[in-house]
């Protein structure tokens, strides 16, 4: 892995969010890749929860101020960022007071799930490609974990699809199970559409339900890893049908080894 550029892209991280598979394996991940001399960059919403002073996050002014497009919205685009301890690893956080002020990862005090989720996924998903533009960093691989990310392959290969540094870049999906219960605004279809994204490359989203916004990951990455040790039934029977290169689970203790072979052998061959 030696100086190759694998951008990290998650839902959750640790240490900024609570330990859960997604959260460990996602920093695993780059901690690994940076272990083994590949360069990394982390990137992750800025959730209102998680504690700025504490772990010592901050704008970065020449990467904020720009406006993105969400359903006809212009929603302002502010980047902060932090280092792990230790790691010497940089995490870039995405952020905007409209969508990720609020003291909550994706459900409120009732356990209802926001209904601006998916414009949320929607400014991820251009906020991070329009910070690694401005950052001029072209990734070998683009290592996708959670549903909050999952929008990131389809805007790579459409939205993006005639940008220069992208060209080479590999995407590979984690997929895990811990999702959502329902679906997130019927209207997401309608607001990815705005960006003149064609409606066959979103045909597998119109539920938006967890199992199918990874389906539709899959459709637009160049591999898969599962990262969890069971999955939808609907999920696996679809990674069944798929041409694409699929690994599949290892714990804790083999993943760094299969990963790295996975990268190498699968993704970048």
């Amino acid at each position: 892995m030696k100086d190759k550029r694998v951008l990290v892209v998650s839902s959750e991280v640790v240490p900024y969010l609570p330990e859960n598979e997604l959260s460990t394996r996602s920093f695993e991940t780059a901690k690994m890749i940076h272990g083994k001399g590949g360069q990394t960059r982390i990137f992750m919403p800025r959730y209102g929860l998680i504690n700025e002073r504490r772990h010592q996050l901050h704008e970065v002014i020449r990467l904020s101020g720009m406006n993105l497009v969400i359903n006809d919205m212009d929603m302002p685009l502010i980047i902060k960022v932090a280092s792990i301890p230790k790691e010497r690893m940089q995490v870039y956080f995405i952020d905007n007071d409209e969508y990720f002020k609020r003291k909550a990862l994706f459900s409120d005090e009732d356990n209802n799930l926001f209904k601006d989720n998916d414009e949320r996924a929607i400014f991820f998903a251009k906020g991070v490609v329009e910070t690694v533009k401005k950052l001029n960093w072209a990734p070998d691989i683009i290592h996708v974990h959670g549903w909050m990310a999952s929008l990131l392959p389809l805007y790579i290969k459409e939205y993006y699809k005639d940008d220069p540094l992208f060209s080479e870049s590999k995407i590979v999906t984690s997929v895990y199970n811990n999702g959502f219960e329902g679906s997130l605004n019927l209207e997401f279809s309608n607001k990815i559409k705005f960006d003149n994204i064609d409606e066959s490359k979103i045909e597998s989203i119109s539920d938006p339900n967890h199992t199918n916004l990874l389906i539709n990951a899959v459709q637009h990455s160049d591999a898969v890893i599962k990262a969890s040790d069971e999955l939808s039934p609907e999920l696996v029977a679809f990674l069944e049908t798929t041409d694409k290169p699929v690994l599949d689970y290892f714990n804790a203790e083999e993943f760094a080894d299969a990963y790295t072979d996975f990268y190498l052998t699968k993704v970048l061959n």
